[in-house]
């Protein structure tokens, strides 16, 4: 099966994945202007209204760039729904997507036939992130166009099976769009993914150390001097486990090397509506507790959007040579 055509002729084979609180409008046009899918949670924009203005800013920059460089259009961006029943705002953010007829829609923690249906219903396709096979199965028999594999060593929520186990399994049955999520942070492998079957790579990490992600400075600066030895796995923070940058949990006064065990019927992912610099006893994740995934040891410098994206398609490039 071929790319629906709105992920084909990217200038590499890369979706940013949606950063929480990190991807705003700023990044994504970044990211879409380089060539790459941009990507933001929905609920990064609050209050609720706040949404509205981002997709009008996105979409008329994005539209003022193509026609400024008919040779060099923006790739389409994404908006991640959290489909999950904690997530309160979920039908008035998916009828903001549909008024606004949002190209590529990303569903996470969960998956519904009437959220892939609204966004069918004006040609746009959904991809959901999944962390085995079984899940996999349960999203595309709910109506997802394509899947994304979410590996060992992603940042943020994130499985515990290898890429070659996890991709192999999905490609058993399902020849439709797949992305690879997990330590993907230098361009050889982003073909790496491509190689061991999917169609894209799934990157988050690498644009947290970016100029235009909403990522205060010492977050984006440990991103720099971490490696895959400073990421801890850890259910604690929210109930589903997920990577963590070994450095903020210090900082919050706890034991990377001690944590304890959350009761998984306990979730809470931090999406409600509260401001994140509202005070509290414990410390919050992703506003104190900083998501990471294994990957951060290809990145060696806070920069422009631009320039990353450049570097993945020079070491791209660099490495399909190689082996050719």
């Amino acid at each position: 099966m071929s790319l629906p055509a709105i992920l084909q002729d990217l200038r590499l084979p890369v979706v940013a994945s949606p950063l929480f609180i990190i991807s705003g409008p700023d990044l994504v046009i970044a990211q879409s202007i380089s060539g790459i899918v941009g990507a933001f949670p929905s609920l990064n924009a609050r209050p609720q209204p706040v949404l509205h203005d981002w997709l009008t800013r996105i979409t008329e920059e994005l539209a003022k760039h193509d026609a400024n460089n008919p040779e060099s259009p923006a790739a389409p961006y994404a908006v991640n729904l959290i489909v999950h029943k904690t997530n309160d705002r979920l039908a008035q953010d998916l009828a903001t997507i549909v008024e606004f007829q949002v190209p590529i829609v990303i569903t996470s923690l969960g998956a519904r036939v009437d959220v892939n249906e609204a966004v069918h219903s004006y040609g746009g396709i959904v991809l959901h992130d999944v962390i085995d096979n079984k899940f996999a199965k349960k999203a595309v028999a709910k109506g997802a166009d394509g899947l994304i594999a979410v590996a060992a060593g992603a940042g943020g929520h994130a499985g515990t099976q290898s890429p070659f186990a996890l991709i192999q399994e999905i490609r058993e049955w399902f020849d439709g769009p797949l992305l690879l999520s997990g330590s993907i942070a230098h361009g050889r492998s982003v073909l790496a993914a491509v190689a061991a079957g999917a169609d894209l790579a799934y990157i988050g990490s690498a644009f947290i150390a970016t100029e235009e992600a909403n990522a205060e400075p010492k977050y984006k600066q440990m991103i720099v001097d971490s490696s895959a030895s400073d990421i801890v796995y850890s259910n604690l923070f929210t109930g589903v486990p997920g990577n963590y940058l070994r450095g903020s949990i210090e900082r919050a006064g706890l034991d990377p090397d001690n944590l304890a065990v959350s009761d998984p019927s306990a979730m809470d992912f931090g999406i409600g509506e509260e401001s994140d610099s509202a005070p509290s006893s414990e410390p919050k994740p992703w506003r104190d507790i900083w998501g990471a995934g294994q990957g951060i040891g290809a990145v060696d410098a806070v920069v422009p959007v631009a320039v990353t994206v450049d570097r993945l398609v020079r070491e791209y490039a660099e490495a399909k040579a190689r082996i050719l």
